[in-house]
């Protein structure tokens, strides 16, 4: 692969730049630009490990001089090079990355009703989204339906929560509840009103498994869709659990329940 000529970027105005600070400033802005923003070594080398290519990189003149870095750099077709002033501005990072990636927004799959996936329902919080599908993503569930309400998938936080969990499953957001209808693998949900406790229980798989509004929980008509309800032990006496939290314990149930069924 012939290195790309890098382009070097000195204006504050340069419409590159003024295109990513939108996309910063809205967090479902790649839903209109058709591009996402990836900042960070981390989630740009995850890009290149599952061989997508972006559209444009964009760096800091002082990692630019960094060897690894630069040629993280030239997987893109196109490199822009700024001074590390210029990069803070399209930074939502108090410490900046200095190397980002603009990747064109993948087109959302169909839903298949025969895989392994987690529902959210109205989960509304970056962070909690983003490690829910760090959670799928080490537990084998590899489609993510979101129902309206939830955080934006593909937002720069729940990106950076994601970890580039993002690159390795199906993400189809925007959905209503009827759309789970779609699904042929039983449904599971937790409730603390449920008289099953999660880790004596047989669970089915492949299955989905259903996440909700951290304060209000899973839908009543959602959760009725449930093959099964489960509870959750906890001897300390908590009175409930980060949804996060909470879901990667039913994640991590469900895959030792299916190592052990194999």
């Amino acid at each position: 692969m012939t290195s790309p000529v890098a382009q070097a970027i000195t204006a504050r105005d340069n419409p590159l730049l003024v295109r990513l600070r939108k996309l910063l400033r809205d967090g479902a802005g790649y839903r209109k630009d058709g591009q996402v923003w990836l900042e960070g070594e981390h989630l740009c080398s995850a890009l290149r490990a599952r061989g997508e290519r972006p559209a444009q990189a964009l760096v800091a003149e002082s990692a630019w001089g960094r060897a690894a870095l630069r040629s993280l750099a030239e997987w893109a077709p196109r490199v822009a090079v700024v001074p590390d002033a210029l990069f803070d501005s399209v930074s939502a990072l108090e410490s900046p990355g200095r190397i980002g990636f603009l990747w064109a927004l993948p087109a959302a799959p169909d839903i298949d009703g025969r895989l392994a996936s987690i529902v959210l329902d109205r989960v509304q919080d970056a962070g909690n989204v983003g490690s829910l599908l760090r959670s799928a993503s080490a537990f084998g569930f590899t489609q993510v339906l979101a129902l309206r309400g939830t955080a934006s998938l593909w937002s720069p936080k729940v990106l950076r929560a994601g970890m580039g969990a993002h690159f390795a499953l199906r993400l189809i957001e925007g959905l209503q509840p009827a759309d789970i209808d779609r699904l042929q693998v039983p449904c599971i949900g937790s409730s603390l009103q449920a008289s099953a406790p999660l880790h004596r229980t047989a669970l089915p798989w492949p299955c989905a498994w259903l996440f909700g509004h951290e304060g209000q929980g899973v839908d009543p008509a959602l959760q009725a869709r449930c093959a099964q309800l489960v509870r959750i032990a906890q001897p300390g006496g908590e009175e409930s659990l980060n949804v996060a939290a909470a879901a990667a314990i039913c994640l991590h149930e469900s895959m030792r329940g299916a190592d052990a069924g194999q």
